[in-house]
C-alpha cells in the first residue's frame, strides 16, 4: 500500500533525527518537508504510489530585514 512507503519514510527520518513538518497542497499528496542544514527537502507521496521530491539549497548567505520589502515587491499582485 502507498501509505506504507510514507510511514517507512517517516520512522527513517526519526532514526536519522531529521526534522520534518507535513502537509498537504495537492487533495491527492502527503508532503514531508525535510530540513538538514542548508537545504528543505518536499517530498510528495501521492495516493497512487508516486514520489516525486524537490530540493532546494542555501548559498549560505544571509540578508537583513531589508530583503522583505524585495519579498512583496517581487511576489505581491
Amino acid at each position: 500500500m502507498p501509505e506504507d512507503r510514507l510511514f517507512r519514510f517517516l520512522a527513517k527520518l526519526d532514526t536519522a533525527k531529521i526534522h520534518y513538518r507535513l502537509g498537504r497542497s495537492r487533495d491527492d499528496t502527503v508532503m514531508v518537508e525535510a530540513h538538514v542544514p542548508g537545504e528543505r527537502w518536499e517530498i510528495e507521496f501521492f495516493e497512487d504510489g508516486e514520489i516525486e521530491v524537490e530540493i532546494f539549497r542555501s548559498d549560505g548567505s544571509l540578508r537583513g530585514a531589508d530583503a522583505l520589502e524585495d519579498l512583496f515587491r517581487r511576489f505581491s499582485d
